[in-house]
């Protein structure tokens, strides 16, 4: 499973990654597409946004309908076609259609692999599993810079149709490894197939159907599938609901934590790190793109801390440390930057790299897998499609604007994302809550304090629930020892899997 999401979000940085090397400077890349300007730049490397965009519409569109193995069968497929077209590019045309292709894929992906992972990962090891795909991302950020640097020595076309092109390899891994993947046994629940729910859970837990635990997971599913669907079938206006379940405040706060990763500034350094060394800082190209890649090399360590540090620390916690580190540090470069010498440019060159620790550990990962986490299982798939969507925006804007503010506000650009980083601490700690160690059931019962916080300013650490609480109120805490005479035992015949009766 983790190499799934590996592949996915490896090959989406990979792109990310190749451009940051190619774009804006005077090689064979600018030669082949006429030298082009700073907004026509922007076009380029954000175009590929949109086409993410597109594609977390069309997941929020069908997602539920086709499920989320299909969709990422389908991202992964419209990847090796979008990769095609761009690797074989001749005119600009073409090479934005290829980014578009190539970014609706990603955007099937970014709406559908969070959602995946979370439904099929034990809730003690979740922060763990979906951190992974963060430090596997940077992992294919690293291997693309310096492949660019490597090329940026050969002649020719092959200079930037090489690293474009080698992305497919990861795409077609991608759909390989998701044929043998089974589909997760909370959409199965929740579309009526709870046999093969149950067999997932047995497969999942290495244990036989009839096993306790597999009969008390999927009660645990069932009765909160239940309690979400209580209105009948799906309705759009759900998600602007309010009520017990909260709805329109999961889906602004899943959109938010996406505006916010956006917004502090991580990828006006990741898709223009070079040019931000060289222009704002006065670097060689050459040191540019050194530099670009040994400030990937940092964000890959930094990425690598909440493989430890994200069960034990928790989320919450996580973002406001971060986003205080990076406030400092955008801080600290716009201050030594004003300065416009050379040993102040090499320092803020330092509070670069330090910025990319700070990123690693918490605003890289969370944004993507948070929506997942605090979205119920019914409205899930089109919360992380909504957030997708609107990160992808951000994006897109982020790197339009970013050539054209470099190019005339130049370092100050700075002192906008520090301000904005200082905010962020802020909102994190009034209206986010802690979901470290919960069941996605437990998930249903976030918001029920109610309130303008929902109850997350006044519960410590955010911590608005208790683990194993939809246990408790469902009645299924006294039931742990099942299949030892406190339940009706689960009948299998012929592939199939009655409904689980409990008693007492």
């Amino acid at each position: 499973m983790i190499a799934l999401t590996g592949h996915s979000r490896l090959r989406g940085k990979w792109l990310q990654g190749v451009m940051s090397g190619i774009i804006g400077a005077n090689n064979q890349f600018g030669v082949d597409f006429n030298h082009p300007d700073d907004k026509l730049q922007g076009l380029i490397v954000s175009i590929y946004d949109i086409g993410c965009a597109v594609g977390s519409l069309g997941s929020f569109a069908i997602g539920d309908r086709v499920g989320r193995k299909a969709m990422i069968l389908t991202g992964g497929s419209t990847m090796i076609v979008g990769t095609a077209i761009l690797a074989s590019s001749t005119t600009l045309a073409q090479l934005l259609i290829g980014r578009i292709v190539t970014g609706i894929g990603n955007g099937f992906n970014s709406s559908n692999i969070p959602a995946y992972q979370a439904e099929l990962c034990d809730a003690s090891k979740r922060g763990m599993l979906l951190s992974a795909q963060g430090t596997v991302t940077i992992l294919g950020l690293c291997i693309a810079y310096w492949l660019d640097f490597a090329f940026s020595y050969i002649g020719g076309p092959i200079q930037w149709r090489f690293p474009i092109a080698f992305q497919a390899f990861f795409a077609i891994c991608l759909v390989l490894q998701t044929l043998s993947l089974p589909e997760t046994p909370r959409y199965l629940i929740l579309k009526g197939q709870p046999a093969k729910a149950s067999q997932v859970l047995s497969q999942l837990n290495d244990v036989d159907l009839g096993h306790h635990k597999v009969l008390h997971l999927r009660a645990q599913i069932e009765t909160a599938v239940e309690a979400e669907s209580a209105g009948g079938p799906f309705r759009y206006s759900e998600l602007f609901e309010g009520g017990k379940l909260q709805n329109f405040r999961r889906i602004c706060i899943a959109c938010m934590v996406n505006v916010m990763q956006q917004f502090t500034g991580a990828n006006m350094i990741n898709y223009y790190a070079p040019t931000v060394y060289e222009k704002t800082m006065g670097l060689s190209r050459t040191m540019s793109l050194i530099l670009g890649g040994c400030t990937s090399l940092t964000y890959l360590v930094g990425s690598i801390i909440p493989l430890w540090a994200m069960d034990r620390f928790g989320r919450r916690t996580l973002m406001m440390a971060s986003a205080s580190g990076l406030c400092l540090c955008f801080s600290l470069v716009a201050i030594l930057l004003s300065l416009d010498t050379r040993p102040t440019a090499y320092a803020a060159t330092g509070f670069i790299f330090l910025f990319f620790i700070f990123f690693g550990f918490g605003w890289l990962p969370i944004p993507w897998f948070y929506p997942s986490e605090i979205t119920t299982t019914r409205i899930r798939s089109k919360g992380q499609a909504i957030a997708s969507f609107i990160n992808w925006m951000c994006v897109f804007t982020v790197v339009q604007i970013t050539p054209i503010a470099i190019s005339n506000i130049n370092w100050r650009v700075f002192i906008i994302w520090a301000v904005l980083c200082f905010f962020w601490v802020i909102i994190t700690y009034i209206f986010f809550p802690e979901t470290t160690g919960l069941e996605l059931e437990d998930i249903d019962h976030l918001f029920e304090k109610g309130g303008i916080t929902g109850g997350v300013l006044t519960s410590k650490g955010g911590r608005t629930v208790r683990s194993h609480q939809h246990e408790m109120n469902v009645g299924l805490d006294d039931d742990k020892e099942l299949g030892k005479g406190q339940n009706k035992e689960e009948e299998v015949e012929e592939g199939t899997v009655e409904k689980i009766e409990f008693t007492g």
